[in-house]
């Protein structure tokens, strides 16, 4: 069959990167193996020296993971992708494959309770300075640069009151300081938001939230320049091993094919949400960027091509009142994940940020009244109803 050059991204979504066997299989295969073989011992030593092309061991590379690697790549808009067991696999390698003792963080103080945790608590251990910032103002950056400053990192929209962050002018000022900037893009997906198009130099993502969307597999990517992968990231990954299954590349793969369909339909639903949910009159206030009267609704605008699927908002009450709206859900899940089909609900401050000081939360307005919700494919009268009834019971 003759090949055609695909302009579309949810072409190249679907039939980008293909390796396909003699076989001849219309899904993509999957390569379950550890290892490779080799048809003589020179041409082993040539491989693992570099002088010829082919896969070595799965920790190292694989065709399938290959795949899933090359279409992460085409939808964020990044030169190339390094995958990884997780998205905490990925957040902490994309810091610790550059970063040695002496050197200096700074990270917006926005953050998913995980992300706080390494960056706070882990790689201050190995000898690492870190300076948290209000990352909506650019001046708090500036202030906290250092001459050993190497690295920007921050989630724009955050996980779970969606703060957003500059990134052009964050990484303009990164630029001009030889500071490598680190964007969390998990919450509203590849699809809604390139970082690279403003600056970034380094996206992570979970692929266990849109990308696969189904709650199946854990997984995880770093997207960067060629240079970056070869040079620095690759070398750290491949011998700490925090590879991915390949069955897990697999279903990620597959996930990716639809993901654009799944957001933007999603995320549709979840703005007709937020008008519901914005006038409950057990409701006080609702956090989503794309609100119109929302303080950042010009930045959202400019970064994102739309709201996105997830959401949080303050019950009128306390922590009591957040429990028995959660309990009295019906088709609802409470559950952590995000970005699935399911529509889910937490309770942040217990769950996902419980790890956070008091007054950690505080900064993060992740108070006991707060509820995130991640919009799934159902029908928007259900969803709302199901949300309605829950709020009328408190």
């Amino acid at each position: 069959m003759s090949k055609i050059d695909l302009k579309g991204k949810n072409s190249k979504l679907i039939h980008g990167a293909l390796n396909k066997t003699h076989f001849r299989e219309q899904s993509e295969s999957l390569f379950l193996t550890s290892g490779f073989v080799y048809q003589s011992a020179e041409q082993a030593e040539a491989i693992f020296k570099g002088d010829e092309t082919g896969f070595q061991y799965t920790r190292y590379a694989n065709p399938t993971i290959d795949t899933f690697e090359k279409r992460m790549a085409l939808i964020d808009g990044s030169e190339s992708c390094f995958a990884t067991a997780s998205g905490m696999a990925a957040v902490f390698g994309s810091m610790m494959c550059q970063l040695q003792a002496g050197d200096h963080v700074v990270s917006a103080t926005a953050l998913f309770g995980s992300c706080r945790e390494i960056i706070k608590n882990i790689i201050t251990r190995y000898g690492i300075k870190v300076s948290f910032v209000d990352g909506k103002n650019i001046k708090s950056w500036e202030k906290e640069i250092k001459s050993n400053t190497k690295i920007f990192f921050f989630e724009t929209p955050s996980n779970p009151c969606l703060e957003l962050v500059d990134m052009e002018a964050v990484c303009k000022l990164a630029k001009k300081n030889n500071i490598k900037v680190i964007v969390d893009n998990i919450l509203v997906s590849p699809v809604l938001q390139n970082p690279s198009k403003f600056g970034a130099d380094i996206i992570v993502y979970s692929g266990t939230k849109h990308i696969d969307g189904q709650g199946r597999t854990m997984g995880g990517a770093i997207l960067s320049s060629e240079k970056f992968r070869e040079e620095i990231l690759k070398p750290f990954l491949r011998h700490t091993g925090p590879c991915i299954s390949p069955f897990n590349a697999w279903v990620l793969s597959k996930g990716l094919e639809t993901v654009h369909l799944r957001v933007v339909e999603q995320s549709k639903t979840t703005e007709k949400m937020v008008e519901f949910l914005s006038e409950h009159n057990k409701v006080d206030s609702v956090n989503y960027p794309f609100k119109k009267n929302h303080a950042q609704y010009e930045l959202a605008k400019k970064q994102q091509k739309m709201g996105g699927n997830v959401l949080s908002f303050y019950i009128k009450g306390e922590k009591k009142e957040a429990f028995n709206f959660l309990n009295n859900l019906k088709m609802i899940d409470i559950c952590n994940n995000l970005g699935d089909t399911k529509s889910l609900a937490i309770h942040p401050a217990t769950t996902t940020h419980r790890i956070l000081t008091d007054e950690e939360r505080s900064d993060q307005n992740i108070c006991d009244n707060l509820v995130r919700l991640s919009v799934g494919l159902e029908d928007f009268e259900d969803i709302k109803n199901d949300l309605d009834q829950a709020l009328s019971s408190i």
